[in-house]
């Protein structure tokens, strides 16, 4: 990833007052790109965007739904974006439970009208529509999910994941490639990080439980998940979209960013991990009638390592680390904007300072 590519790029990212959004717009400001967002408010009163000031260094910021296609068009028609990562989404599992109907609409309309609207507003040279690792089918199998596996899912949330990877494919073979927009998709794993304020998920439960002095339930202590920090998906996000934007349909498929394999943790063995940083923190299991969720799932990211030159630079317990770092950080009042950027200069090998001045060429 050259460095330099993003000065300047007017640059479009739906669901960028949600976590990873977040994380992304401030890693594309500190490059000098030309930032614009689309989304519903953030989802928790508490949340990273505003904790992080990311609005302060938007070109603009545009809180409306996916769903309304007319908003999403004009937009595009205003800004003309040169790139877009869609990570507007409804992302949480046992949330599509309850509401089915809504994750369908969200993610699987949300999609069509993006794609529809990036077909017709013209300008746009590369989308990565940010999928999950969750929209395969999952067998249980103890290898990792290759990229020309079964698109699938057991619950509303991952079948809808799996739907938006067929859509996103009919619109780049049916429209998009032949009118020069590259198009890819990006399934990640389970991404943990500072400011990830959700509800349902294990760190933010953990930060929650340490906060108020109580004891955390969790529900399936021995299911494996690709765990990985926020930075390591966002890099291979931002890698994938350069090429699309130099190589065109080269790289408009779709694309793995998984850890490590042995970074393939338990969540029983991420809380023991937290816990021996907290002295006092208790856990206990919820024994009580849950839905069904995965027990194991791995992704195979040899194809992004071997044609993106993409791999993971921050080991599992460097991750835990660093978002126990930022947690207390937050808590000591720290300006947690420079927080922030300070962790993307780490995590870059401190190519990148916290102002976004640029000292090394490539990243």
């Amino acid at each position: 990833m050259t460095a330099t590519f993003w000065k300047g790029k007017r640059v479009l990212v739906t669901g960028h007052t949600g976590f990873k959004g977040g994380w992304l717009c401030l890693w594309l400001q500190s490059m000098g790109a030309e930032v614009h967002g689309y989304a519903l408010p953030p989802p928790t009163k508490l949340n990273f965007f505003t904790v992080a000031h990311v609005e302060e260094a938007m070109a603009s910021s545009t809180i409306a739904d996916i769903r309304n296609y007319e908003k999403l068009l004009a937009l595009l028609k205003d800004i003309q974006p040169e790139i877009v990562f869609h990570l507007g989404a409804q992302s949480l599992v046992r949330y599509s439970y309850q509401h089915p109907v809504e994750t369908y609409e969200v993610n699987v309309m949300g999609v069509v009208n993006l794609l529809e609207a990036v077909r017709t507003s013209g300008g746009v040279k590369a989308v990565v529509n940010v999928t999950t690792d969750k929209c395969y089918e999952n067998h249980e199998w103890p290898w990792g999910y290759r990229e020309n596996e079964a698109m699938g899912g057991h619950d509303p949330y991952s079948s809808s994941k799996g739907c938006v990877e067929l859509v996103t494919a009919a619109y780049r073979n049916s429209f998009l490639a032949e009118t020069g927009v590259a198009v890819a998709t990006a399934r990640a794993g389970n991404v943990i990080g500072g400011g990830d304020m959700a509800s349902d998920r294990l760190l933010p439960d953990f930060m929650r439980a340490i906060d108020s002095g109580s004891t955390l339930t969790i529900r399936y202590p021995g299911a494996i998940r690709p765990w990985q920090h926020v930075l390591e998906p966002l890099s291979g996000y931002l890698i994938l979209a350069e090429r699309l934007c130099m190589s065109g349909s080269e790289v408009a498929e779709s694309w793995n960013f998984g850890p490590a394999a042995e970074d393939e943790k338990t969540v029983g063995w991420i809380v023991e991990h937290l816990t021996s940083r907290n002295p006092g923190m208790t856990w206990q299991c919820d024994t009580s009638s849950q839905p069904h969720e995965a027990n194991y799932l791995k992704l195979d990211s040899s194809k992004a390592r071997a044609r993106l030159a993409w791999m993971p630079r921050w080991r599992l317990q460097m991750s835990l680390d660093k978002t126990l770092e930022w947690h207390h950080s937050w808590h000591s009042g720290q300006n947690m904007r420079d927080v922030s950027l300070a962790q993307i200069s780490e995590y870059l090998g401190e190519n990148v300072s916290v102002t976004g001045d640029v000292h090394s060429g490539t990243i």
